[in-house]
């Protein structure tokens, strides 16, 4: 037999493993990093379509009532957004409500549209610059919510 017998063992090194942990914990921060600003947006764009919806729903009702605009929003909630069982839910808070105590337009919309899952109802109002609204016609309304991102959703017709 050979004297000098050389001790060959395989396996990884500490340095290896601590540098395949430390890449792993790396990507799982990025992840949950990134994750919930991306479940944020996608919500936020949700609400941006339902604002689209009730715009298609503004042009339905119009076309089948001489052009104008609703002036109970209860039951145009009811006959035109929730027609046929049709569910109209804000993504985190449930239901939307349909707030239209407010009839002046917001001077500074961040300080007046402050609730999630409102969407606020502004009758000869249009979507001016920014998050503000401009005078409208007779037969105008802007629709404005709050996202959760930050900022405002307008949308008029």
């Amino acid at each position: 037999m050979n004297a000098v017998s050389k001790n060959k063992q395989s396996g990884f090194t500490i340095i290896e493993v601590v540098l395949v942990l430390a890449i792993a914990g790396l990507i799982f921060l990025m992840v949950f990093v990134a994750l919930p600003t991306l479940q944020r947006n996608q919500r936020d764009t949700q609400r941006k379509q339902d604002l689209s919806r009730v715009m298609t729903a503004i042009a339905s009702y119009t076309q089948n009532n001489k052009g104008s605009i609703p002036t109970n929003w209860s039951k145009f909630n009811t006959d035109y957004l929730q027609a046929a069982g049709d569910s109209f839910v804000d993504p985190t808070f449930g239901p939307y409500t349909i707030n239209t105590s407010l009839t002046d337009a917001p001077t500074g919309a961040t300080s007046t549209i402050d609730k999630d899952g409102n969407i606020y109802v502004y009758p000869k109002k249009k979507c001016g610059e920014g998050e503000s609204l401009a005078t409208g016609g007779e037969r105008s309304v802007a629709f404005m919510m709050k996202l959760e991102g930050g900022g405002i959703a307008c949308q008029s017709r």
